[in-house]
């Protein structure tokens, strides 16, 4: 589904088996900016993960039932089809954990990931909206006009839709 031209993939909207064919260039050539230039300030953006298959993440969700049963699963992972990294468009970044965000890169992520094009895609206290936990690392790439203006909002992604 698209909203002004832009992909949207969440708990609602869901991509075929067959979408998506690697990382998107575009969404790349900005990770590896937003990567230089923090490093240029002293932080380490590390790349942790980027596209999955729809099958990859199908092993993944079910690997996350059999640990955490489904209720913590749902939380913590997206169906196969529902995973923004299937797009090609969403990266997990620095360091897995939401103590992240409290780390100096975690916060330079947070206040200039916008400025290369990304939002962190799901923010704290936000977790009802989006559906997922808190997670500081996982960045979704709009491009830097969309992204900003969804930062100054303080808005998610579903949010900005919703006002649509």
């Amino acid at each position: 589904t698209y909203v002004e031209g832009i992909l949207i993939v969440n708990k609602k909207y869901s991509v075929p088996k067959d979408y998506g064919n690697g990382i998107d260039k575009e969404a790349n050539n900005q990770l590896k900016l937003l990567q230089n230039d923090a490093k240029k300030k002293g932080y380490n953006i590390s790349f942790v993960s980027g596209y999955r298959t729809y099958s990859y993440q199908n092993t993944l969700y079910k690997n996350y039932i059999k640990k955490y049963g489904q209720k913590i699963a749902d939380n913590l992972a997206a169906k196969p089809g529902h995973s923004e990294h299937q797009t090609g468009l969403a990266f997990d970044v620095g360091n897995v954990g939401n103590k992240y965000k409290v780390t100096k890169a975690g916060t330079w992520l947070s206040e200039n990931a916008h400025l290369y094009g990304f939002i962190i895609r799901y923010p704290k206290g936000k977790e009802k909206i989006t559906g997922y936990q808190y997670e500081p690392w996982h960045i979704r790439y709009l491009g830097k006009e969309l992204a900003t203006e969804i930062v100054k909002e303080n808005l998610t992604y579903e949010e900005y839709i919703a006002k649509k």
